[in-house]
C-alpha cells in the first residue's frame, strides 16, 4: 500500500540521516526539496525585515506544489521536512522575532490555512525530538559553514515552536523519536527498536 511519510524536526535533529536510512531499507522514495531555488533568499539574509514575507510566500507556494506532486506519486515516499513546519515553525518565528510584521503574517497565515485544507495529510509524521545542546554539537561536527554562526537562542526558540506544534498536531499519527538519546546508526538495539516502531505503520 502506498504511504506518504514525513520526517520532521529541528536543524541538526537527524532528518536527512533517517530519510536515507529508511529509503535504503524499504521500497520507499526519499524526497528532499531544493530550497536553494528561492530567488529572495540572498536578499532575505541581507535585510530580513524587508524580505521575510516575500521569501516565506515563495517557500509556501513551492512547498504546496511539491506536496501535491508527492500526493500523485505511484510509489511510497518519505519527505525531509513538511509544509506545516515552514508555517508553524519558521514563519511563526520570523513574526515573533519581529522580522515579519503583523499585517504580513496575518496575510501569510490566511493563505497557509487555505492551502492546508487542500492537502492530503501524511500517513505518518516521524518527529525527531533533539535537545538544543545536542543540535549544537552536531552542527559543529558536520561543519557546514552557513550553520556555524546560528545563535543558540535561535535553535532554542525553534525547539519550543516544534514542541508546541507537535503537541497540537492531529492530522495524522505521530511517531516521536528522541534522537539525542537514540543511535540507530551504530547501535543495533536502538536500530531494532526504531524499525519495530516504524513497521507498525508500514
Amino acid at each position: 500500500m502506498k504511504r506518504y511519510i514525513v520526517v520532521a524536526g529541528n536543524i541538526g535533529s537527524g532528518k536527512t540521516s533517517l530519510v536515507e536510512f529508511l529509503a535504503k531499507r524499504y521500497p520507499i522514495e526519499p524526497c528532499f526539496e531544493p530550497n536553494d531555488t528561492n530567488p529572495y533568499l540572498e536578499d532575505f539574509y541581507k535585510d530580513m525585515k524587508r524580505w521575510a514575507f516575500h521569501s516565506q510566500i515563495y517557500f509556501l507556494s513551492s512547498k504546496f506544489r511539491f506536496h501535491k506532486q508527492l500526493e500523485s506519486r505511484s510509489t511510497s515516499v518519505i519527505q525531509d521536512r513538511s509544509i506545516y513546519e515552514d508555517a508553524e515553525i519558521f514563519a511563526t518565528n520570523l513574526h515573533r522575532s519581529r522580522r515579519m510584521n503583523r499585517r504580513d503574517f496575518e496575510t501569510y497565515w490566511s493563505l497557509y490555512e487555505t492551502i492546508r485544507k487542500e492537502l492530503r495529510p501524511p500517513d505518518l509524521i516521524i518527529f525527531l525530538r533533539c535537545s538544543t545542546r545536542a543540535i549544537r554539537q552536531r552542527i559543529r561536527s558536520r561543519g557546514r559553514a552557513m550553520e556555524q554562526e546560528i545563535p543558540v537562542g535561535y535553535l532554542r526558540r525553534l525547539n519550543q515552536l516544534y514542541d508546541a506544534w507537535i503537541e497540537h498536531y492531529d492530522l495524522s499519527p505521530v511517531l516521536e523519536i528522541p534522537t539525542h538519546k537514540v543511535d540507530y546508526v551504530t547501535d543495533l538495539l536502538d536500530r531494532h527498536d526504531l524499525i519495530k516502531k516504524i513497521e507498525q505503520y508500514l
